[in-house]
């Protein structure tokens, strides 16, 4: 850790598929520094999500936070804006709980950190079969630029050095993916966090990050950086997601920093898991 990084926790949103949470929790641990907390945004899983959550606490040497509201469809904005006001942790690592980490995942994201920027990272996406092989594994085996199954191969480039060269910093907002990012907790705060109005899948975080850019907030692109590996998996009911991006157009088109509906709006109605899953069935 060195002396002048923030307190950072890892923020992962995740339903229903309790084997790719495991891998990802495998790769929490085999990180180089680890984040002060993680803190996981269960937006209605079952009780095998929260039994591998339980069995990754016993093994986490930092804090392990669970967040659980009731399934009532996609309400991912919902449920990281309650997580999100549990922690003190300044600075907040996002990722989905389909992403697995390099070793040196949160060391770099603190590396690049930096006041008045928020981090768009990169994603190597994964095939279907080596998905497939990599659940059977069970085990934390992170591809090579090498490995069979890659489909955008240069993400997979961890280069340090060269990676100073490529950071570009700008007012940017529609190319965000939540499952590789990064922000500070009072920016996020101040544009009142996810718009609760994006039910359903679609747009959220670039809506998110438009209010950021207005808010005078730069994108940080990162590369050859803070590598996460995309297990592949088939796509949501994307039934929302063209009302979800008139809301984001608005968002741009008008210049706004906040939403009507977020951040200090929400319910807190989400229940924060700590006991055994054998005491306690949700």
């Amino acid at each position: 850790m060195r002396k002048n990084d923030p307190s950072a926790a890892l923020l992962i949103s995740t339903y229903n598929w309790p084997e790719a949470l495991d891998l990802v929790f495998q790769s929490i641990l085999h990180q180089t520094r680890m984040p002060d907390e993680v803190i996981i945004a269960d937006d209605g899983s079952g009780n095998e999500t929260r039994k591998v959550i339980d069995a990754f606490r016993e093994k986490c040497p930092v804090p392990v936070r669970h967040f659980w509201q009731h399934d009532d469809g996609f309400r991912k904005t919902e449920i990281i804006n309650q997580v999100i006001s549990y922690t003190d942790c300044a600075y907040i690592i996002q990722i989905d709980g389909d992403i697995i980490l390099h070793p040196k995942f949160i060391e770099d994201h603190l590396r690049v950190q930096e006041q008045g920027t928020y981090i768009r990272a990169s994603r190597v996406l994964l095939s279907e079969e080596k998905t497939k092989e990599l659940l059977f594994l069970k085990k934390y085996a992170p591809p090579s630029i090498f490995s069979n199954g890659i489909k955008n191969r240069i993400n997979a480039l961890r280069l340090p050095l060269l990676a100073f060269f490529l950071t570009k910093r700008r007012r940017r907002s529609d190319n965000i993916h939540g499952s590789n990012c990064a922000y500070w907790r009072a920016d996020f705060i101040a544009v009142n966090g996810y718009n609760n109005q994006m039910q359903g899948w679609g747009h959220e975080d670039i809506e998110l990050a438009a209010r950021l850019v207005n808010a005078g907030i730069l994108q940080k692109r990162v590369k050859l950086l803070a590598i996460g590996y995309h297990l592949h998996h088939t796509y949501n009911d994307r039934g929302r997601a063209a009302f979800n991006h008139g809301i984001y157009l608005q968002v741009v088109n008008s210049g706004t920093t906040t939403c009507a509906d977020g951040y200090l709006q929400v319910r807190k109605d989400a229940i924060p898991i700590t006991t055994p899953i054998s005491s306690k069935a949700l």
